[in-house]
């Protein structure tokens, strides 16, 4: 059934007549449902050309034609000169009607720029389909955007202000946003379309993106008056090499006055000898996410790697012997790793492992079953003795806000072998058993091979517990500590710049560290030191008992 109804004829036959096609006179008339839009475009030509044919133009056609004759042998030349005659003015009324219908093919659409035109017919989704496929993804649905020419949205509300002028004559309105938006006309089309050539639904969540970019170098001087009448909305960006993006543009139009504009722009826009363009077709999946834990057991591995100057400083790295197997199962571009803290270099990570996570760029196999996850892992784990990974699993976006969350809300359990240069007496270290709460309050210059640090701490341990052993008649203790922060869990066990509790002694350990997250019910907060007085009190070196 045609959409539009007789009070619409003065306005499609106006806009049909300055070059526009028949689906942005539909969208200008304001036709919201889909199905006229899905039909053949040489259909549609068809449809609108009877709908705007008036009576007189049937008579006039009528006119045109011959008379019919019948042919008897006996006429002899005469009837030959009059059959050549009339079919003479039967292959000029042809010619005529041909020419009618294969015009619209031939003139781009001075609205639309031809994207309703030669874009939405099989013949462009098969040829994007096409690109889809030799771009060997993995994907159960999709979702299709498109980016249009910025000089689109001048061109409609030229259109616009045209359509709004012949319906004030007849008393009627017609307001910006009742007309039907080309991006919306546009998916009405081509989404039916991908599904049955592609076999899977178009949704907008999908992660996974076809996106076709449009051109028209033509009409692209449209947009540069608006830079005049607007100078604000049209501000130079760093990463944009146009200031006429769709948005200030889009902007401008509404701020600029209809009578400005129509002095600056035709009023219906010019019909352009050129078709668009699609100058780009691409696919992108979105971001996969993995986590899990991982276990170190090498005391000359970083976690990251480790590159000063451009010079590498270790030949590998957690996030290197992890991610290097991810990226190749997964197809992935690039990778972004992130953990729920870091350790030192020459710190092990034992007990339950430290949770980590690794975003998979662009990945183009995503289809995994708990069974391949269960062989990735052990494929990470059979590759080195340096590392071990736990609870591997994909995990969505979310999830990662809530391990960096955790940061500040976990415990962490540390376990550090300490040899003492001088003997020292039990008593000396029975003040631990009585500990349960110590809070750090200290300023720190902290210098390692990579950065130096200046901060001011105030810190707190819970449940410190030791065991004792002797080792050549030197005192080595082993401290089991509940610490948040492990910035300075060194400066408490060992002598740095003699600002912490066991600086009275000199100490050279090895730290190992056993890592378990739990949750912990914070206790009432000491009261900090100002950070002045911070420094002052902390740049004295302290006994053990001055905790």
């Amino acid at each position: 059934m045609f959409p539009l109804t007789e009070k619409d004829k003065p306005i499609a036959r106006l806009l049909f007549s300055t070059g526009t096609c028949p689906r942005c006179i539909f969208r200008l008339c304001c036709v919201d449902f889909h199905s006229p839009y899905k039909l053949p475009y040489k259909d549609l030509i068809r449809e609108l050309e009877n709908f705007l044919k008036t009576e007189d133009d049937d008579l006039i056609l009528e006119a045109t034609k011959p008379p019919l004759k019948k042919i008897r042998l006996q006429d002899g030349e005469a009837q030959i000169d009059d059959r050549s005659q009339n079919g003479g003015e039967m292959a000029a009324v042809n010619e005529d009607e041909n020419l009618i219908l294969e015009n619209p093919y031939l003139n781009s659409c001075n609205i639309c720029l031809g994207i309703l035109q030669e874009f939405c017919e099989k013949k462009f989704v098969k040829k994007v389909c096409q690109k889809v496929d030799s771009a060997g993804y993995e994907f159960t649905n999709l979702v299709f955007s498109v980016s249009f020419p910025p000089q689109l949205s001048v061109r409609e509300h030229a259109a616009w202000l045209l359509v709004k002028q012949e319906m004030g004559k007849h008393g009627l309105s017609l307001g910006r946003d009742d007309i039907v938006q080309l991006k919306e006309a546009y998916k009405w089309i081509t989404h039916p379309l991908f599904s049955e050539e592609l076999g899977v639904p178009v949704d907008g969540k999908s992660l996974f993106e076809v996106s076709v970019i449009f051109a028209h170098p033509e009409t692209d001087e449209d947009c540069h008056f608006l830079s005049t009448s607007c100078p604000d909305c049209f501000k130079p960006a760093k990463n944009k090499q146009s200031v006429f993006t769709r948005m200030a543009v889009v902007k401008a139009l509404d701020k600029i006055k209809e009578e400005d504009f129509r002095k600056k722009f035709p009023c219906p826009p010019n019909s352009p000898k050129t078709f668009c363009s699609a100058i780009e077709i691409e696919c992108a999946h979105g971001a996969v996410f993995v986590a899990g834990r991982y276990n170190k057991y090498s005391r000359n591995l970083p976690q990251t790697p480790w590159i000063i100057d451009g010079e590498r400083k270790l030949e590998s790295s957690v996030e290197e012997l992890i991610s290097s197997q991810l990226l190749t199962v997964f197809k992935a571009e690039s990778f972004n790793f992130s953990s729920s803290g870091r350790e030192d270099v020459d710190v092990r990570t034992l007990g339950n492992g430290r949770p980590f996570a690794i975003e998979l760029v662009n990945p183009h196999r995503v289809q995994f079953t708990s069974q391949d996850i269960k062989e990735l892992q052990q494929k990470i784990n059979i590759s080195s003795d340096k590392i071990q990974v736990r609870d591997l699993q994909l995990v969505t976006r979310e999830a990662i806000g809530h391990m960096k969350e955790g940061e500040e809300e976990k415990t962490k359990t540390y376990s550090a072998l300490v040899w003492i240069d001088k003997a020292i007496q039990k008593k000396d270290i029975e003040f631990l058993d009585d500990l349960k709460v110590v809070y750090l309050d200290f300023f720190s210059l902290f210098y390692d091979s990579q950065k130096t640090i200046a901060f001011c701490c105030s810190e707190f341990l819970h449940d410190v517990s030791k065991s004792e052993n002797t080792f050549n008649d030197k005192r080595l203790e082993r401290f089991l500590n509940f610490y948040p922060v492990s910035q300075s869990f060194k400066e408490f066990c060992a002598r740095h710049f003699k600002r912490t509790c066991l600086s009275s002694y000199k100490c050279h350990y090895h730290l190992e560290l056993q890592l378990h997250l739990t949750p912990f019910l914070l206790v009432k907060k000491k009261k900090r030191f100002p950070y002045s007085t911070a420094i002052s009190k902390c740049r004295q070196p302290c006994s053990p008992r001055s905790l």
